[in-house]
């Protein structure tokens, strides 16, 4: 870095510091962008990783290689602890060695958002978020796993169970991870396994609301609704999901309390802010809302603090919703303010967002769309959302891959990225049933052969002794 030069530290390589950091390509600046993954996450597609569509590398390109003709700029991989406003230090810790302390001169926090479970974090074990490539991994060995096991059931009870799927929320993730779970059952998978027929397949869409995607209207949440059934979905609304468990959930709905027996489940019923929101508002004295949300100001910066920039899901500023647009023009803003500034422009301007509408995939070929008053549903919708998908995928590379991708999975029948093998689908197994995530806690002895000592994969007791 050149000596004298301003220092400019993102915190985030998500859609709003991703964004931030290519508007500073040519600025008289070094960039110095962290996150605690080298990737850059997809996250409208991440439900087409996790239902074998697309790679993990189609949705999260690596930061380094995306940014890699930007001269100005540093990629580190860290987690962010804590910062230092009065010395303008960022603190991070690497996987190895001592910490990170990063000065700057402007700083950007664009650490995006979380999934909220509304007081019941126990859940997340047994139903997954879909907020990072993890999590999306984890339901694709969970959807996929449950198919195997459905196979090697021999009780009709435990197999039925093992092929009811249970998405709860009926947002845009939720709509379009149902679907896809739909046709994943009903179409890619036809003819794949010998003793049961994946179509018979149970894919439930919980939501307390009174109809799916609410947010773009009756109109379109009338189109929505008839979409989603036509896929076979099982549409319950005015439905509370009121506890989780390894194996189903327990509803309260118009019918009463229900309980649900179901392997597979995704939760996409609501997000919060990331935790460094409240470091940041303990620090500055901003308040959050509900949702984690830090209050900024106008120009996106916090009070007192016109050199910290909080932009994207993080930051609450007239009601402005949680999507990818937001979060892109917001940290393009950050960047153009900290331009101006180097110029002599010290004016606060504030952020205007332009709205470019909204859109979300039912099942192949369909669609919804809201933008700027004009409302579409069915296949001309799906056009305008892949149109949109491509254009804003990082890369030519994978623009064509997602491209051909789609052509093969949506004309044809393929799903290539469903590669599971027999520990990750044994460990899913006991993950489900103890209430840990593969990787929290020593499963080696679940997944070793019976004959090694270990347990039965599907009961999860050891053999008798011979």
């Amino acid at each position: 870095m050149a000596a004298g030069r301003h220092r400019v530290v993102i915190v985030g390589g998500g859609f709003g510091g991703l964004f931030a950091a290519k508007f500073l390509r040519r600025a008289p600046v070094d960039v110095t962008l962290i996150d605690r993954t080298n990737h850059h996450t997809f996250q409208p597609l991440l439900y087409q990783l996790a239902t074998g569509i697309l790679s993990e590398g189609a949705v999260a390109p690596p930061l380094r290689e995306v940014l890699r003709r930007h001269r100005n700029i540093t990629v580190e991989l860290a987690d962010v602890q804590g910062f230092d406003l009065d010395a303008r230090t960022v603190t991070a810790a690497r996987p190895l060695g001592p910490p990170l302390s990063v000065p700057y001169d402007s700083l950007i926090v664009a650490a995006g958002a979380t999934g909220s479970y509304f007081g019941h974090d126990e859940f997340c074990q047994f139903a997954p978020g879909m907020k990072t490539v993890d999590d999306a991994l984890e339901l694709r060995a969970r959807i996929f796993g449950a198919f195997e096991m459905a196979e090697i059931e021999e009780d009709p009870e435990e197999r039925r169970a093992w092929l009811t799927f249970a998405v709860i929320g009926a947002g845009p993730t939720g709509v379009e991870m149902a679907g896809q779970i739909a046709e994943l059952s009903r179409r890619a998978l036809k003819d794949n396994f010998r003793r049961i027929d994946p179509a018979s397949a149970r894919v439930l869409l919980l939501d307390g609301g009174e109809e799916p995607l609410a947010t773009f209207g009756d109109r379109l949440s009338a189109i929505a609704t008839k979409e989603i059934e036509r896929t076979g979905v099982e549409l319950r609304m005015r439905t509370r999901v009121t506890d989780v468990g390894p194996d189903g959930i327990v509803v309260q709905g118009p019918e009463g309390e229900q309980r649900i027996a179901c392997r597979a489940k995704v939760w996409a019923a609501g997000v919060q802010a990331s935790p460094l929101a409240a470091v940041l508002a303990e620090a500055t004295g901003a308040k959050t809302d509900r949702a984690g949300h830090i209050e900024v100001q106008p120009d996106c910066t916090l009070p007192g603090h016109p050199e910290v920039f909080v932009v994207g899901d993080m930051m609450s500023l007239g009601h402005l919703p949680g999507v990818a647009e937001v979060a892109m023009q917001s940290g393009i803003h950050a960047a153009r303010t900290i331009k101006r500034r180097l110029q002599g422009d010290a004016e606060a301007k504030a952020f205007a967002y332009r709205d470019l509408g909204s859109m979300a995939t039912i099942s192949r070929f369909r669609a919804i769309v809201s933008f700027k008053g004009i409302k579409v549903g069915g296949f001309v919708g799906w056009l305008m959302w892949a149109f949109v998908h491509l254009t804003f995928l990082t890369g030519f590379k994978n623009r064509f891959i997602a491209l051909f991708k789609w052509t093969s999975s949506f004309l044809g029948h393929a799903r290539d990225e469903r590669t599971i093998t027999m520990q990750q689908a044994a460990a899913r197994v006991i993950a489900m049933r103890v209430g840990v995530r593969p990787g929290e806690e020593d499963l080696s002895r679940f997944t070793r052969p019976p004959e090694e000592g270990g347990p039965s994969a599907i009961s999860g007791e050891r053999p008798a002794a011979p």
